[in-house]
């Protein structure tokens, strides 16, 4: 059965770490590929700075030269909140699943939405983020099946897409950060400006 890893976030914008980090999982972890499950409307999250058409499209820009790299965007179709057991409970089972996730995401986990389920679907893959702790608080070890939680070997990268909102917004560089073709269009776009661009005015440009 193939082993498949997945990396939800709200993409807004999809960064290098995004990616860099995809690839690593999948090379250390043997997978076969990593999805990139955009959120349509993460409930612990606030609102979000793209639409889910231009955070869809940034991903495919960002993702378009790459075969281990697949986008699923049924998240951004579902109506209502998104919780990430109902993206499981709705996956094939074809596959076996990996749910990667950064440190600071682990040490949230026990909030999540039925996080006890998450676990019957997918072993945890956790990677190392800047001022965060690789540890899983007491109660999801408990919780964890054996092997049900595996480390990534990746350097933290200090990149975070609010932080680059806030750049873009003041006219500061973030190529570093950034795919070429994903700041093209962000620019092609006026994203990320403040005030907001209206949607109809962003597709119209």
């Amino acid at each position: 059965m193939p082993q498949v890893g997945l990396l939800g976030g709200s993409f807004d914008p999809v960064h290098r770490a995004h990616i860099v980090l995809a690839r690593a999982a999948c090379q250390a972890l043997k997978l076969e590929r990593v999805d990139l499950l955009p959120a349509g409307r993460p409930w612990q999250r606030d609102d979000l700075g793209a639409s889910p058409e231009h955070r869809l499209r940034m991903l495919q820009l960002a993702c378009q030269d790459d075969p281990i790299l697949r986008i699923n965007p049924v998240e951004l179709y579902r109506p209502g909140a998104t919780y990430t057991i109902d993206t499981l409970a709705a996956l094939p089972d074809t596959a076996q699943y990996t749910w990667i996730l950064g440190a600071d995401q682990l040490a949230n986990f026990c909030t999540w939405h039925r996080w006890r389920d998450i676990l019957h679907y997918v072993r945890l893959a956790v990677a190392q983020r800047p001022g965060a702790t690789a540890q899983p608080p007491d109660e999801l070890i408990q919780a964890l099946p054996p092997g049900g939680l595996v480390r990534i070997p990746f350097p933290p990268q200090d990149v975070s897409a609010s932080a680059i909102r806030q750049a873009l917004a003041k006219g500061q560089a973030v190529e570093a950060q950034l795919d070429p073709r994903v700041l093209d269009y962000i620019h092609a776009h006026r994203l990320y400006q403040y005030p907001a661009v209206p949607p109809d005015a962003a597709h119209a440009s």
